[in-house]
């Protein structure tokens, strides 16, 4: 529990001048940083070793460097409902967002984004509410799952619906821009826009062409 220091802190991290500086952040503002791990294993690890106050994470850590991070959050969650987690990511990723929010316990959750931290006290600050029990989520990321409310088909421009459309016929980016009387640069530009805006980012796992003509498709068979 908290104790003259402030509180105890688990940090977890794998740049490792990003996690010496959040480090020396967080201990300048009177808090206990009691283990700063590079990976997962060594998150549940300190985790188990110290039950801090609160626990910082990036998304992704090794050893994949896709959700590493998150995935050992939301175990420690569901052991410990009452964990406070404050995660940090990169990129707008909403399922991470998502599973975070709908992890056991409903008080002491964040989610921020690392490139809009510009402030070292509102950082501080937001830790210590987190820890205390609130829920803070970046204003960005609020936008963003308000808006997938909607289908995702209905953020696409009408040329972007046709590009897909003619992703979903299995032509290639020679072909459609052949039908649609533009240069290949044109189409590569239409499908990336495609891709961000179906919340579908690179991952060494999924085929972002296969899932946008998915998405495609069952909004064909259920137009509602």
């Amino acid at each position: 529990m908290r104790n003259d220091l402030g509180l105890r802190v688990v940090l977890a991290e794998d740049g490792v001048l990003i996690r010496e500086g959040i480090a020396g952040l967080l201990t300048r503002f009177g808090h206990d940083v009691v283990a700063a791990v590079g990976d997962a294993p060594g998150l549940m690890s300190a985790v188990s070793a110290y039950e801090p106050d609160l626990v910082v994470t990036d998304v992704r850590m090794p050893p994949g460097f896709s959700d590493e991070g998150l995935r050992a959050a939301l175990a420690l969650r569901a052991d410990r409902p009452k964990l406070p987690l404050l995660v940090l990511s990169q990129y707008i990723e909403l399922t991470y967002a998502g599973e975070l929010l709908d992890s056991p316990g409903d008080t002491g959750i964040g989610y921020l984004l690392k490139d809009r931290i510009t402030d070292v006290t509102e950082f501080i600050e937001a830790a210590a509410r987190v820890a205390a029990g609130d829920t803070i989520i970046d204003p960005r990321v609020i936008r963003q799952m308000l808006r997938r409310r909607r289908h995702p088909l209905d953020r696409l421009t009408e040329r972007e619906r046709e590009v897909l459309a003619f992703m979903a016929e299995g032509r290639s980016n020679q072909a459609i821009a052949s039908a649609l009387n533009v240069t290949e640069a044109a189409v590569g530009k239409h499908i990336t826009n495609i891709f961000t805006k179906l919340d579908l980012p690179p991952a060494d796992a999924d085929n972002r062409r296969v899932l946008a003509v998915l998405t495609y498709l069952r909004r064909a068979d259920d137009p509602t």
